[in-house]
């Protein structure tokens, strides 16, 4: 359990797992620092919605400014690019923040592909300016977002923290591999301890508008057809969101640290000499997009229209988390149903864009 003297810094805070975790930290009594630049990659208004609930309000936040909640006086929030080195080392300093947990960086694999400088700036300069934060106020952890997607052409299914993630399928794959190698170099250099979590396909209220489970919703309500890619002919190990911010609550104030005996464990590559830890977090069951699909139709009461299309570069046919180092470590319980999480998705949805 997180201590009353501890601090925490969660950026991306306006971000569908951002401002879950912030939200549960928060409410827990946790001091709370939230960041996010609040850009316009998707619609803006659902990340000032969010945080609004937390008690930041959209017209009390100014750029590089520390807004306190209105309903909660253990969490602050600050709008800050994390590119902006100055200003970050400065926040840094000024806070001396207990633990990070970094959940900001520009995501999408499709987006990616069109867009690789957005990518390079958000998910590389950034994360370093982060490192260079926790290097130099002594941070206790550093927990930072990874990918399934890090994955790549690997056809070891479930996927292990020990299989190899040389071939990246897209450049938002290659920007989450560099952040696990970049953080090993600050582990291993400064004794920083970080942990990295390789999140699977999360979902739940509050998402976000680009992904598969929000847009086939939208679609259905609202008569138009949607865009099955590869016949559904997919596996992907749906996440809850409640899951997802329950594993990362675990690991928050348990330190990595070095394995004892690295050398001769044959160098795995999830742990290190460092303090330095890989964990998937997911929930070690797949379901067949098709399936999924019916699943947001029962759930709606409601048929999609379906177009089936060729599959798109940079996808996955598979996504599957062997998760039994996180529920070793941190007795990690994935515990919500597909079906249940859809159901608690789509009553989010219906009512917070006032579908009847």
């Amino acid at each position: 359990m997180i201590q009353d003297n501890n601090k925490v810094l969660v950026t991306g805070a306006a971000g569908f797992i951002g401002f879950h975790l912030a939200k549960k930290l928060m409410e827990g009594g946790v001091e709370v620092v939230g960041l996010d630049n609040i850009n316009s990659y998707y619609d803006t208004g659902l990340k000032y919605d969010r945080i609004a609930t937390l008690g930041i309000l959209q017209k009390d936040i100014e750029w590089n400014k520390i807004v306190t909640s209105t309903t909660h006086a253990n969490y602050r929030f600050i709008q800050l690019d994390l590119e902006d080195k100055n200003e970050i080392l400065g926040l840094f300093a000024a806070e001396q923040f207990t633990y990070v947990v970094n959940l900001a960086a520009q995501a999408g694999v499709r987006y990616s592909i069109e867009n690789p400088y957005v990518y390079a700036g958000s998910n590389l300069v950034g994360f370093l300016n982060i490192l260079e934060g926790c290097r130099q106020t002594k941070v206790a952890h550093l927990v930072y977002a990874s990918s399934s997607s890090v994955y790549g052409l690997n056809n070891n299914f479930p996927s292990s923290e020990t299989d190899p993630t040389q071939h990246p399928g897209s450049f938002y794959a290659a920007t989450k591999i560099a952040n696990e190698l970049m953080a090993h170099s600050y582990s291993h250099l400064y004794s920083l301890p970080s942990t990295g979590l390789r999140f699977f396909t999360v979902y739940g209220p509050w998402g976000r508008p680009d992904m598969a489970f929000f847009l086939f919703t939208k679609a259905i309500l609202e008569n138009k057809p949607i865009s099955v890619f590869n016949g559904g002919d997919h596996q992907r190990d749906f996440t809850y969101i409640d899951d997802i911010i329950d594993g990362i609550v675990a690991c928050i104030d348990k330190p990595a640290e070095p394995h004892p005996a690295w050398d001769k464990a044959g160098k795995k590559i999830s742990t290190s000499s460092a303090p330095y830890r890989i964990y998937n977090i997911g929930s070690s069951s797949t379901i067949n997009l098709l399936t999924y699909i019916e699943t947001i139709e029962k759930a709606l009461g409601k048929k999609a229209q379906k177009i089936f299309q060729t599959i798109q570069p940079g996808d996955l046919l598979v996504t599957h988390a062997d998760i039994s180092a996180i529920q070793h470590d941190f007795k990690y319980n994935p515990k919500t149903p597909v079906e249940e999480g859809i159901q608690k998705f789509v009553d989010w949805f219906v009512k917070y864009y006032n579908y009847s």
